[in-house]
């Protein structure tokens, strides 16, 4: 995932330990505590916020086992084309200290699922590893196809191969030419009782693995995106377009949002303790509980059932009216 924060969150100062290079383009980099203290818990799809020098913060996703207590492991792809994160995570240096947020996690594993089909494209691979270890461990039947370029794009190889060679890891490379890629469709084409498809990654691999899951039940299918996609034109409203009115249901203090306006902004600039993070509706940080209003979520992690409760208060919107907010 990747945007710009904020607001900074409470954050641990942990020394790069070891950098390796997993791929083509790839490092990973591995984070301890400089004590060598255990580390705040974490599950498998969780992320943190990596706070880098030049005053950027990005999220990354943990890729190692949750049973280590004493290490924190991300991935990471330096984009040419990119705003500058991953490139200052790049020039990063063995025995450097970074500040991190304590992870979170919305992209967990479902408690029930009897099996767990795991799609990952390119570098949306590195929750994937996480969830492996942690299906592993539970003795949970899984699958993860893992989709790129060749074997020199894949992060993580060394550890896949193996179970690759025992039939739970497919490796799929596609020559960088999408008339060659993975038959989404047709793997995902029959819903499988109790199981639960997990994907991440690029936007049109994200696009594939909507479509192919579609008509799975709800609550079975789960994603992550680690950039927003391009947003979709929707029709505003009269009301929409005066803006709302934010209440606050503990004082009664009523905010003023206009259209332009981000609602976590005049929040904050209201003296309210609103933490932000991503600002793009990926990371879940400025997640407000709500009392009443008509919502337009624009985030992309909530689900239906918590949209009914909760918004993004970095992206999402009143319709219209006044907004009673649980603060």
């Amino acid at each position: 995932m990747n945007s710009i924060v904020q607001n900074a969150t409470t954050t641990l100062s942990l020394v790069v330990r070891q950098i390796t290079l997993q791929a083509q383009g790839i490092n990973s980099y591995e984070l301890v505590d400089p004590a060598g203290k255990a580390l705040p818990v974490f599950t498998a799809g969780a992320h943190l916020d990596l706070h880098l020098s030049n005053g950027l913060i990005r999220q990354y996703s943990l890729s190692n086992a949750p049973t280590d207590r004493y290490r924190y492991v991300i991935g990471v792809l330096k984009d040419p084309n990119g705003s500058g994160g991953s490139a200052a995570v790049h020039q990063l240096t063995v025995g450097d200290v970074v500040e991190v947020s304590v992870p979170r996690n919305n992209f967990k594993l479902a408690a029930h699922a009897r099996k767990v089909i795991l799609l990952a494209g390119g570098i949306g691979v590195t929750p994937m590893k996480a969830m492996l270890h942690e299906l592993e461990l539970s003795a949970i039947e899984y699958e993860l196809y893992y989709c790129c370029k060749g074997p020199e794009f894949a992060a993580f190889k060394d550890e896949f191969e193996p179970r690759a060679s025992a039939g739970n890891v497919h490796l799929h490379f596609d020559g960088g030419d999408p008339r060659n890629g993975l038959n989404i469709t047709a793997l995902l084409e029959e819903a499988q009782d109790s199981c639960h498809v997990y994907y991440c990654g690029p936007g049109g691999f994200m696009e594939a693995c909507r479509k192919a899951a579609a008509h799975w039940p709800a609550g079975t299918v789960h994603f992550e995106h680690f950039k927003a996609p391009t947003p979709v034109s929707t029709p505003v409203s009269a009301d929409a377009v005066e803006g709302f009115v934010a209440q606050i249901a503990s004082t009664g203090q009523q905010l003023f949002v206009r259209p332009e306006q981000n609602l976590a902004q005049v929040l904050q600039d209201a003296g309210l303790p609103l933490e932000t993070s991503c600002q793009s509706g990926l990371c879940g940080t400025c997640k407000v509980r709500y009392l009443s209003g008509d919502v337009d979520h624009q985030d992309y992690i909530l689900d239906d059932s918590e949209k009914a409760e909760y918004l993004t208060a970095c992206v999402s919107k009143a319709k219209g009216g006044v907004l009673v907010l649980d603060l």
